[in-house]
């Protein structure tokens, strides 16, 4: 995609905190009409820079009153299987793979300590694990031009 302008930044960072605004609002903010403002966020999603849209729910709202991360340090051969494992998982939210001495880092939600460590039972038979509970989650923060340079 072509670098993004000042407008394209701005409808991206709006719609990273409000992402149900209609064509119309998101207009009205950056300054455009509302064919205008619909037909940039129709060209960011084509381009891949928005890549969709979701609700973000409260875990403890459904009763998965236990947030863990768990990062596990594998051999090659066994990514795979983790990764497998974690797709089969429904508990397992997210998963990252990243450098060091860890090789997956899982988001875990579950409702009781018992389900939480079969989880950490499966995942052990990958490697070793360490588990961390969560004790407070912080709302994260849209990118903005602090965090991206157009190319």
């Amino acid at each position: 995609m072509e670098s993004l302008d000042r407008i394209d930044r701005d409808i991206l960072a709006l719609l990273q905190v409000e992402g149900r605004l209609t064509g119309a609002e998101v207009g009205r903010r950056v300054g455009l009409s509302q064919p205008a403002a619909s037909a940039r966020i129709q060209r960011l999603e084509k381009s891949g820079v928005i890549t969709g849209y979701r609700a973000v729910v409260a875990p403890a709202a459904l009763g998965l009153n236990i947030h863990a991360v768990i990062r596990l340090r594998t051999a090659p051969a066994q990514l795979s299987h983790a990764l497998d494992l974690a797709s089969r998982t429904p508990e397992i939210t997210s998963v990252l793979r990243v450098t060091g001495e860890d090789c997956l880092i899982f988001d875990v939600h579950c409702p009781r300590a018992e389900r939480l460590e079969g989880i950490v039972d499966a995942l052990s038979r990958h490697g070793q694990v360490i588990t961390s509970l969560v004790l407070r989650a912080y709302a994260g923060k849209p990118l903005t031009d602090a965090t991206w340079t157009p190319s």
